[in-house]
């Protein structure tokens, strides 16, 4: 086409024609880069995708939710499929907890950049005073890991499993069964519950998958090979120095503490546009 366009430079089609191919070409290659980076153990895997609330309270919970919405758009944007494997409500708004199944290509590989605190600051609408608040919420991702998946082996004398009804919005479809599972690894005291499904069987097969993922996670963390070697699990193990600061007052301001990247577009961000922190984060490197 470049040959076509240097014997009739003057044809506007030809040079229309070649600008489409060579962005078309670009779009191609900064795909192809994007995913020469993910080459992880688990990155080519679906995943579980948590948002627990912090610090700040009802604002906190709000936050929570709101960031539920970012990534569901973003999710939605990419054509992952999704489901809600288990909600907590806030008591006044927003979520204290919510788990997330997603299953697509590379779920797990892409979000995983997404893990660590997210930092909030605005004016808070639960505040009557019109005070300036500062929330927290963080963000964790598990490898779904497959149901033949061996490299664990879990002793049930390990594990206390507790049902319990489901929490919903109400009205006359709520599930009034204990069908929610939650079971509990007393060695480490890590827990994972589900109540997606009305069927027990099905959420108690959804929390031992997740239950497993979380374990092999600690075990990698703690480089270790038997589940019997793990240190208990401190319960702040999520915690730390945020990873990115969304500002909505005194100006507007998204930024990633790690990158550097930033943008004054927070309300497409906010919508789900997060492509640009992703890609970065991948291309720093980050433990897989």
């Amino acid at each position: 086409m470049i040959e076509l366009v240097k014997e009739d430079p003057d044809s506007e089609d030809a040079i229309l024609e070649l600008s489409t191919m060579v962005q078309s070409l670009v779009r191609d290659i900064d795909e192809l880069e994007v995913h020469s980076y993910l080459s992880g153990k688990y990155d080519g895997y679906d995943c579980y995708f948590s948002i627990n609330a912090g610090a700040g309270g009802t604002d906190a919970q709000d936050w929570a939710e709101m960031l539920q919405r970012m990534y569901t758009r973003w999710l939605d944007q990419k054509g992952y499929q999704w489901t809600l494997v288990d909600e907590t409500v806030g008591d006044e708004a927003g979520i204290k907890s919510v788990t997330l199944q997603v299953k697509g290509d590379f779920a797990y590989g892409f979000l995983k950049t997404e893990v660590g605190v997210h930092r909030l600051v605005r004016i808070s609408p639960f505040n009557a005073n019109g005070k300036r608040q500062t929330s927290f919420a963080a963000v964790d991702v598990l490898p779904d890991l497959p149901m033949d998946f061996n490299d664990i082996q879990i002793d049930p004398k390990d594990l206390r499993v507790d049902t319990f009804r489901s929490t919903g919005a109400g009205g006359q479809h709520i599930n009034k069964t204990d069908s929610a599972v939650r079971i509990t690894h007393l060695p480490t005291g890590l827990v994972a519950q589900s109540q997606a499904s009305r069927s027990q069987i099905s959420n108690r097969e959804t929390a031992m998958a997740l239950l497993k993922s979380r374990l092999v996670q600690v075990m990698e963390q703690q480089h270790k090979d038997q589940i019997s070697e793990l240190r208990g699990v401190e319960k702040d193990i999520a915690w730390g120095n945020q990873i990115r600061n969304y500002v909505f007052h005194p100006y507007k301001l998204v930024k990633d503490t790690r990158t550097g990247i930033e943008t004054s577009d927070l309300l497409s961000v906010m919508d789900g546009e997060i492509d640009s922190f992703i890609h970065a984060q991948l291309k720093l490197g980050i433990p897989s």
